[in-house]
């Protein structure tokens, strides 16, 4: 593929990077001070329009496809059109970051619980998202450009977890603790996904297809405690999603009661 000026090659790591080049540019353009272009004929896009096209490329081909001249395509416009309002790829895929995390994109409902229930709904809404848009997955945002859907999110959950009664710092390591395990579930259930494409197997039948063999060696009396397992605990009714992110908000519930208490260990922690 003919790269165009400002696409960014990820070195065949299937990875893009959030971040790189302009940081001034890329913050101008999200916070909508550097929306219109300067010069030229009347402007015959938006930036939101291009954005959204790029995220639809992106949902259905692949954060691989999606290039300055994909977008174009995509808009029914020439790729140098593009260009100004956006400087390139690199720039583009922050605006992209920043749009599927709008509210009206991610009506995340933390509901008018207490801090854990906001938490969990956070969990579950950032999973979805990850669903929606699997592209995510191969965004490395170590280091992101914070724009207003970011920090309207942030503020939000803050505003439902500040209660817990943890120094700030410990709130948003919370926060960042349900991300990581939530980011470790979508990645597994993509690959699941990916794996029954590529093989036409669905996950029943690669199963299916082994336990012949598996029977055999469970029988053989070598792995004692793993054939004594119940029949059922390999199935797929069970909720290991679910099960993990309770176990984290378990955690987070025994550090909050002890630090509202008198434990001598609260000064350590």
């Amino acid at each position: 593929m003919t790269r165009g000026k400002g696409d960014r090659d990820t070195g065949g790591t299937g990875t893009e990077t959030s971040g790189s080049g302009d940081i001034a540019r890329r913050l101008e353009l999200l916070w909508e001070t550097g929306r219109r272009p300067s010069r030229g004929p009347k402007p015959t896009l938006t930036l939101d329009q291009i954005v959204e096209a790029a995220v639809r490329v992106a949902d259905a081909e692949g954060l691989e496809s999606v290039s300055m001249r994909r977008v174009a395509t995509e808009l029914g416009t020439g790729t140098m059109s593009l260009y100004r309002y956006v400087p390139g790829k690199a720039e583009l895929l922050d605006l992209m970051l920043d749009r599927v995390q709008r509210a009206s994109e991610n009506p995340a409902d933390l509901g008018d619980g207490g801090w854990r229930s906001a938490l969990e709904a956070m969990g579950h809404a950032t999973l979805d998202l990850y669903r929606r848009h699997p592209w995510l997955l191969q965004v490395n945002q170590s280091r992101p450009i914070l724009g207003p859907s970011a920090f309207d999110g942030m503020e939000k959950v803050l505003a439902r977890i500040k209660p817990m009664g943890l120094a700030d710092r410990e709130l948003i390591s919370a926060i960042i603790m349900v991300d990581a395990y939530v980011v470790g579930a979508a990645r597994t259930q993509l690959y699941a996904q990916e794996a029954e494409r590529s093989t036409g197997l669905t996950d029943t039948e690669f199963w299916q297809a082994q336990s012949p063999m598996l029977e055999k060696i469970m029988a053989s009396g070598r792995y004692p405690l793993l054939a004594s397992l119940d029949e059922n605990t390999w199935g797929s009714d069970f909720d290991h999603f679910g099960f993990g992110l309770q176990r984290i908000l378990d955690g987070l519930e025994a550090l909050v009661t002890r630090r509202a208490g008198t434990d001598p260990q609260t000064t350590a922690d």
